[in-house]
């Protein structure tokens, strides 16, 4: 039997003494000490027992109750004082584990935004190379001429050039074709051009016969 339930059932016996005594009449009671008659199992029995001493018993019952309800209550209190620290740590230790995750997030954030800042400048960078090369001077960059805008011009100037080259390369081809036609131009010994005895060169019958040539290599003659 633990402590308490000894204290128990001694608060039991003397609350059944205390009853009986509370029974008596006061004219009843002429000195400390008072006959206790009851049954057990049928058969009479009884005691005698003091008043004072009585009284006393049940106020050191009573006390050693109130002192261990008193110990059984911290130690309520210091279980849940243990349940609350450890629930306490539980949410710390989530709270730590939230804020290393937090953490880690931030510097991944910071290490992503120092590589798009990283990857801006060389985009910047090397667009600039590429618009000071296609229109011969750096771009000026504000916040009416944007990246986007500096891409349409070189696409545009790259657009013109690209056709520019292309006539240039048919300009060539026709400077070729045309370079490679050979033209039969009359003989100027022909007797054809010294009609008779004559001793005048027909320069007029040449320069036909020089326009007919040409025509017919293919080559207009402006007249």
């Amino acid at each position: 039997m633990d402590k308490q339930a000894l204290l128990v059932s001694k608060a039991k016996a003397s609350v059944f003494t205390m009853r009986y005594i509370s029974q008596f009449e006061a004219s009843d009671i002429d000195s400390d000490d008072i006959d206790l008659r009851f049954e057990v199992d049928g058969t009479e029995t009884g005691t005698t027992v003091s008043i004072v001493d009585e009284c006393g018993h049940a106020a050191q019952i009573i006390t050693a109750l109130l002192d261990e309800n008193i110990q059984l209550q911290r130690g309520k209190d210091a279980l849940e004082a243990v349940a609350l620290a450890l629930a306490l740590r539980d949410d710390m230790r989530d709270a730590r584990e939230q804020l290393e995750a937090a953490e880690r997030r931030i510097a991944e954030f910071e290490r992503s935004e120092t590589q798009l800042i990283s990857e801006r400048d060389d985009a910047e960078s090397a667009l600039n190379d590429a618009y000071k090369a296609v229109m011969g001077h750096a771009p000026e960059w504000s916040n009416w001429f944007s990246f986007e805008n500096a891409i349409d011009e070189i696409e545009l100037a790259c657009e013109l050039w690209r056709n520019q080259t292309d006539d240039v390369i048919q300009f060539r081809q026709r400077i070729a074709e045309l370079e490679a036609r050979e033209v039969m131009l009359p003989d100027r010994k022909s007797e054809i051009f010294w009609p008779g005895d004559a001793a005048e060169f027909d320069i007029l019958g040449y320069v036909i016969a020089v326009k007919s040539a040409i025509r017919a290599a293919g080559i207009k003659v402006k007249e």
